[in-house]
């Protein structure tokens, strides 16, 4: 046991995590509850002021919660990244986005990991745990953190361990997870599996980084590819006069070979519509044109105009144009129970309803307010709405708060994009 492993195990390690995020702050919970002794780093201020004030911002973490730790002073938010000096484990959880051109956006791993560098000294342990293609860790991380004089797997450790984390989920968190990791030489998995060990269940090793890198383009890539077959098949049973809803809950009856995947009004959120252009950008730089892939991302984004052309017609039953009309989303959180409107394809709805000329308000008791390109609008009452000339209401993400019976009963017309109203028949209820 090295005597990195040593400290962590007597929960001697101090531990530093750089983005206190959707994953990075339920992770630094998790390390100050296991006894670790816990600092966050990040850029922005007031995520750290509120972190320090036992105020949390993130749906899976309440200020309770935040506050009990806090208590312990076991663990502490701030924007001085010099004290990543003082750390014996430093895990990186910040943003990976896509550029417009769908090229992997790395400025955030890369300014991360130049903090590191400028305070990098022997004997410390550096996870990247912010999804990105396979290489990322051997082919940039490693280079920028020996341009400080120290060579990885000999004078410092480094590792890539995927983020897992599902928000709003009640029933899988942090803690509960398992955990895949993979160093860069097997000293160095062995120590980010102790420091894992110290608070989640399970921990999973694999042979390298990039096995690890891969695990999670693989875990995104299958929800994206499947999503857009049922996507597909939704717009297919459209034109058939078939309920998709009512195939795919007759198909999982099914006790083997099949998986049910649902249709939506398309992806969202910080992975799923993301991870598999990282991973298809990768292939393409091996001159592997990964067809199947890029088609599901083709589909999966044009989910949104087909949500259009079902408001549209949901209006012309009632003799109503999309232009002028008033139209109300219902959710527009990319998925039910959280606040996270990034990538959410409500948003891309809105979109395209606006360049028709159509009237907008939404409700989401997750996003009191939306800014995005040049909108800005807040979440109006759903009652208020409803009684207030509303030609027609769509459920784009069905949060648990909805009174869907209410909706089914009062909406002249409603889109259901979730399969929400699926307990109530009428006909000013057009199914997706």
């Amino acid at each position: 046991m090295t005597e990195l492993q040593t400290k962590i195990v007597r929960h001697e390690a101090k531990v530093g995590v750089i983005g206190l995020g959707y994953v990075g702050l339920p992770l630094a919970i998790e390390f100050a509850r296991a006894g670790l002794d816990v600092t966050g780093f990040d850029v922005d201020r007031e995520r750290v002021a509120s972190v320090n004030g036992g105020k949390s911002y993130i749906v899976d973490m309440s200020n309770d919660e935040m506050r009990e730790i806090l208590s312990t002073g076991r663990f502490r938010a701030t924007d001085d990244f010099s004290a990543l000096a003082q750390m014996d484990t430093i895990n990186i959880c910040v943003p990976t986005p896509l550029r417009k051109t769908k090229d992997p956006d790395l400025t955030f791993i890369v300014s991360a990991v130049r903090s590191i560098r400028d305070n990098l000294r022997r004997g410390q342990l550096v996870i990247l745990e912010s999804t990105t293609y396979p290489g990322t860790t051997d082919e940039v991380v490693q280079p920028i953190l020996e341009e400080s004089g120290l060579k990885a797997g000999r004078d410092f450790h480094l590792a890539f361990s995927p983020e897992r984390i599902d928000p709003g989920n009640p029933k899988f968190n942090t803690r509960n997870i398992p955990k895949v990791v993979g160093g860069l030489t097997p000293a160095c998995s062995a120590v980010a599996r102790s420091l894992y060990e110290q608070c989640i269940s399970e921990v999973v090793p694999v042979s390298s980084t990039r096995v690890a890198e891969m695990v999670k383009l693989l875990e995104n890539t299958f929800r994206s590819v499947n999503i857009g077959l049922v996507n597909e098949l939704a717009m297919m049973s459209s034109k058939l006069g078939i309920n998709v809803w009512e195939v795919i809950d007759a198909a999982k009856t099914k006790p083997f070979g099949f998986m049910a995947f649902y249709p939506g009004p398309g992806l969202g959120g910080h992975c799923i519509p993301i991870d598999p252009y990282y991973l298809s950008w990768k292939a393409k730089m091996h001159d592997f044109e990964p067809r199947f892939i890029e088609l599901a991302g083709i589909i999966n984004e044009s989910m949104p105009r087909f949500v259009v052309d079902r408001i549209t017609e949901a209006l012309n039953h009632h003799s109503k144009s999309v232009r002028d009309s008033n139209i109300h989303l219902i959710g527009i959180a990319y998925k039910r129970g959280v606040n996270d409107v990034r990538e959410s394809p409500a948003l891309n709805v809105m979109k395209v309803l606006i360049e028709k000329g159509a009237k907008i308000t939404y409700t989401d008791p997750y996003v009191p307010r939306v800014r995005e390109e040049g909108l800005e609008l807040a979440s109006t009452p759903l009652e208020q709405a409803l009684s207030n000339g509303c030609d027609c209401a769509v459920i784009l993400t069905d949060h648990s708060e909805f009174d869907y019976a209410y909706i089914a009963r009062s909406a002249r017309a409603v889109v259901d994009t979730r399969n929400a109203l699926r307990e109530f028949d009428g006909e000013n209820i057009v199914r997706l």
